[in-house]
């Protein structure tokens, strides 16, 4: 296999848009696309990943890192110069060439890897061009092929005779060439047309006058679906959930109302997991086998054991790890927290910067007092201890096993295995007091009615 180089451009304004953010960087999944598309390119391994960046460079260049190195493309003049400007950063480089766009960011590898392996073919095609069959062809670019294989001719729309542009295979723009084939195609190409910019389907004809003719590989529309406005932005977020739902329901997920749950890039599910109505996972969430996560709830940066159960009405914020058998019933809050194998918070609860023992029950209206104002702190229960409802522990504080809190407690001292810590005001009676009070308060307010 010959070494290849990914060129990504990335260069574009993103007018239509409307954001501070670059184009490029809006996320589908939680995960930018220019994140999607360097993912499934790494997956190849490329000697080099080139971005080639105008307007948000700086964006740019903090999302990618050490990834991928940054090239500037100023002016824009076109898809052709954007990737000429590459040139100096592949001097000497022999390998072949993938030309990507950072906003189409659904090309798989298996597509990538298809057409690198038909640029080596024994016809040896100066390029290789992704084509697509377009429901709505439009004002795409077509591709001309009498056998499937082979360009016979690429026009743009407004260029095309009639008859052409009744033909569905459109161009997407991105294809795969020889290093020493690319640059020295660029070359020559002109920016005699309305816009006066160089494009890199050029190529393909300037190839075709020399007598070297192109190819082409088929793929779908759904993949080369580029995203330049807010409408297709949450069009590629709705292919990419109907997918992975799909995905999820064929590796044995269970999803009672598939439509209503939404999966960030990096969700990990396992067997015979049931997720019901109405559930969003942030990124960095795993749910072993057997669990449920039921109806309107938010999972981020959790881990979730076998046969738990978590919710309906649960949030479960980063750091928080459900072990074996745990239980985190209706509007529970968990954070930076772990919850033992078998351990229970089945209502009102928020658990902060905590440490909970197997089989340890946490009553409804519990909550650790985990910030001061300046720091965290922790708070820890041991195993098959007792929190009664209503109870505030004031962290740092240390609940020995099999200790009972008694309801309504706020604790800020450690309590002994096996204790019980009741922590209360005296209960103050008044016999005949509330009578006293009703009859004052109904004359008086019947006195403001006369």
């Amino acid at each position: 296999m010959r070494d290849f180089a990914t060129i990504i451009l990335a260069a574009g304004k993103g007018t239509r848009m409307k954001s501070d953010l670059h184009k490029v960087l809006h996320p589908i999944a939680g995960r930018a696309m220019l994140d999607h598309l360097l993912a499934s390119v790494d997956q190849l391994g490329p000697r080099h990943t080139i971005v080639v960046a105008g307007h948000g460079s700086e964006q740019i260049a903090a999302q990618v890192g050490s990834r991928a190195r940054i090239v500037l493309q100023e002016p824009q003049l076109g898809t052709g110069h954007a990737v000429q400007q590459a040139h100096a950063e592949l001097s000497g480089f022999t390998g072949d060439v993938l030309v990507l766009y950072g906003d189409v960011p659904f090309v798989t590898p298996a597509t990538m890897q298809q057409m690198l392996n038909r640029l080596r073919e024994a016809d040896n095609p100066p390029a290789v061009v992704l084509a697509f069959r377009a429901a709505d062809p439009g004002a795409y670019g077509r591709v001309i092929s009498e056998d499937g294989r082979t360009i016979a001719k690429m026009v743009e729309f407004k260029d095309a005779t009639a008859a052409e542009r009744q033909v569905n295979l459109c161009n997407s723009g991105m294809m795969a060439a020889r290093a020493e084939d690319l640059f020295a195609l660029l070359s020559r190409i002109g920016n005699d047309n309305a816009a006066g910019e160089y494009y890199l389907p050029d190529i393909v004809m300037t190839a075709l006058g020399d007598g070297r003719v192109s190819a082409l590989v088929e793929t779908g529309e759904a993949e080369v679906q580029g995203i330049n406005s807010r409408a297709e932005l949450a069009a590629a977020e709705r292919q990419w959930q109907e997918f992975r739902r799909e995905e999820a329901m064929r590796d044995g997920v269970s999803l009672k109302a598939p439509e209503t749950v939404f999966f960030s890039w990096d969700t990990q599910l396992g067997r015979d997991v049931t997720i019901e109505p109405n559930v969003v996972f942030g990124p960095g969430v795993s749910v072993a086998d057997k669990a449920t996560i039921r109806a309107f709830s938010h999972l981020e940066g959790a881990r979730v054991g076998e046969r738990c159960s978590v919710g309906p009405y649960a949030r479960l914020r980063p750091g928080a790890v459900l072990e074996e058998g745990a239980k985190v019933g209706n509007f529970v809050e968990i954070k930076n927290a772990v919850l033992g194998k078998g351990a229970k918070a089945s209502h009102l609860t928020y658990l902060g910067d905590a440490t909970i023992g197997a089989e340890a029950n946490i009553g409804a209206g519990t909550i650790t007092c985990n910030y001061d104002g300046y720091f965290k702190h922790q708070t820890v229960v041991g195993p098959r201890a007792f929190i009664g409802s209503n109870s505030a522990l004031i962290a740092p504080v240390t609940i020995g096993a099999d200790a009972i809190v008694a309801a309504g407690s706020a604790v800020s001292r450690d309590v002994a295995e096996g204790e019980l810590r009741m922590v209360r005001a005296e209960q103050l009676m008044k016999p005949g007091w509330a009578d006293r009070f009703h009859d004052t308060m109904k004359k008086k307010k019947a006195g403001q009615t006369k």
